[in-house]
């Protein structure tokens, strides 16, 4: 065996060696993001809903059903989107290119973050949400009927599963769009330069 061989094998392995301790990094950092977000959302609903009415109770639901669509979009959309119209932009030096061909180039760690850290955890919340409506719903109408439970979880099912449907087909369809809006708040934001 020569010794350039001796050394192509040898950087083949160091790029294995690389690309696992990259993946387990990786894994790490989403957990303990996970649990940090988590715990923020988890706080923020907790305290938003003590003692409250329907009204509050509904508007949160709602804002944690519209976060998990949307970045179930954003997550859709970096994995779709062609990185060449960005690479343009960027030698004409829009505002938002580079941010954009820095989403492109990480598509799989933002898509994990965007529909599996924080898709999920507004499920979460909104799952528990939804249990202190129907607690509410149950004591207002003095029944402890598990229709009042099934009907509430289902229609929230719905709303969810059918809005991140409608943004998955929007995310497919104008990703190039999708992509460049989020580049662009990040830019104005001085997030991920």
């Amino acid at each position: 065996m020569s010794e350039s061989d001796k050394t192509d094998r040898n950087k083949g392995k160091s790029k294995s060696k690389n690309k696992k301790k990259s993946g387990c990094s990786w894994a790490l950092r989403v957990f303990l993001l996970a649990v940090a977000l988590s715990a923020l959302l988890s706080f923020f609903s907790s305290t938003a809903l003590e003692g409250t009415g329907y009204a509050v109770a509904i508007i949160v639901l709602a804002v944690f059903i519209a976060l998990g669509i949307v970045f179930d979009m954003i997550g859709v959309a970096v994995t779709a989107a062609d990185p060449k119209p960005f690479h343009s932009m960027a030698a004409h030096k829009e505002k938002g290119a580079k941010e954009a061909i820095r989403l492109l180039k990480n598509a799989n760690q933002v898509s994990s973050f965007c529909n599996d850290v924080v898709g999920d955890i507004c499920g979460i919340v909104s799952g528990s949400t939804a249990a202190v409506i129907v607690v509410e719903l149950q004591k207002d109408l003095s029944t402890t009927s598990i229709l009042i439970s099934i009907a509430v979880t289902a229609l929230i099912s719905g709303i969810t599963i059918g809005g991140k449907a409608l943004g998955k087909t929007v995310a497919i369809n104008e990703c190039t769009g999708v992509v460049y809006r989020v580049a662009r708040l990040m830019h104005t934001l001085h997030l991920y330069r």
